[in-house]
């Protein structure tokens, strides 16, 4: 194998060879096995079966799952079952004729990682705005340069398409052989772009595609800068650092009313700090009733 094989290969390539020559014996505990008994094993182990199991998975559901709007997979382990919560735009698609496809890709899985029956099941779930998916937006515009629509035509009804989604900010990169040989650079930008910090991490959605074009190979990349949502669905709860929020000052009284009421209390004080009269008896109490 060369060096640029990834794990992913390898991997692929593994499987293969056990099917095509089953005499020969492959290791039994290579990291793809060992996601089915993550439970059993030591923690460096599991997370390292734990990023092989989603990388290989994001690969194989990229490329199947591509032009039904792909924006993610989510791996949610339990002591039941695995989940898998599949991401996309056309959720009708991904489940096929009466679920036939989810199911295909279930039976592909189990079968691809050795699991169990029914300990393995997967679900999808449709993203709620599109416009601020970095992944559905940069296949989208693979596909637009497959069709053979101009470059900057393409890249600017994307940025666009992201800014009236309610979008902070915007940014594509296309590199390649654009046009004629010599292979350039172009970037296409708007509104408000964090790429460093914290803020960078948190609020920034970025997606990288490769375009198999007749000249060559073309490079995608598309940032979206997500708004600031208090209730998480569009975009994190949590604000911006440098966000600030004046909040408006109490009504003060004025100083007449401060005298008043300043007043108001010193009278009460010595009013109550005076010795109470007692009330006389009457006259007849006094001397006992004989008149």
């Amino acid at each position: 194998l060369q060096n640029t094989t990834t794990t992913k290969q390898i991997l692929f390539c593994t499987l293969s060879y056990k099917v095509d020559h089953p005499q020969v014996p492959v290791q039994t505990k290579t990291y793809h096995t060992m996601i089915a008994n993550r439970s059993k094993m030591s923690t460096k182990r599991k997370f390292i079966a734990d990023g092989v199991f989603y990388a290989e998975l994001n690969e194989l559901l990229t490329r199947e799952l591509a032009e039904d709007g792909y924006a993610g997979v989510e791996v949610r382990p339990t002591p039941l079952r695995t989940e898998i919560i599949i991401r996309a735009t056309r959720t009708q698609n991904v489940l096929g004729e009466k679920g036939q496809r989810i199911r295909e890709l279930t039976s592909v899985v189990q079968k691809r990682f050795d699991f169990e029956d029914n300990a393995v099941e997967l679900f999808c779930e449709r993203v709620n705005n599109r416009g601020l998916c970095a992944q559905a937006q940069a296949e989208s515009l693979k596909y637009k340069l497959l069709g053979g629509l101009a470059v900057r035509r393409a890249c600017y009804g994307v940025v666009r398409f992201v800014m009236e989604a309610s979008a902070k900010g915007c940014e594509v990169i296309v590199s390649g052989k654009l046009r004629g040989q010599r292979a350039k650079a172009m970037k296409f930008g708007d509104g408000y772009m964090i790429k460093t910090g914290n803020a960078g991490q948190l609020y920034t959605d970025t997606a990288v595609r490769h375009v198999m074009m007749r000249q060559g190979v073309i490079g995608i990349r598309v940032s979206i800068f997500l708004p600031h949502d208090p209730e998480g669905k569009n975009g994190p709860s949590i604000p911006l650092d440098d966000v600030v929020t004046i909040l408006e000052p109490k009504e003060e009284p004025s100083p007449e009313t401060l005298i008043r009421q300043q007043q108001e209390a010193e009278a009460d004080r010595l009013a109550a700090s005076q010795p109470t009269a007692l009330p006389e008896a009457p006259l007849e109490e006094a001397a006992g009733g004989e008149f």
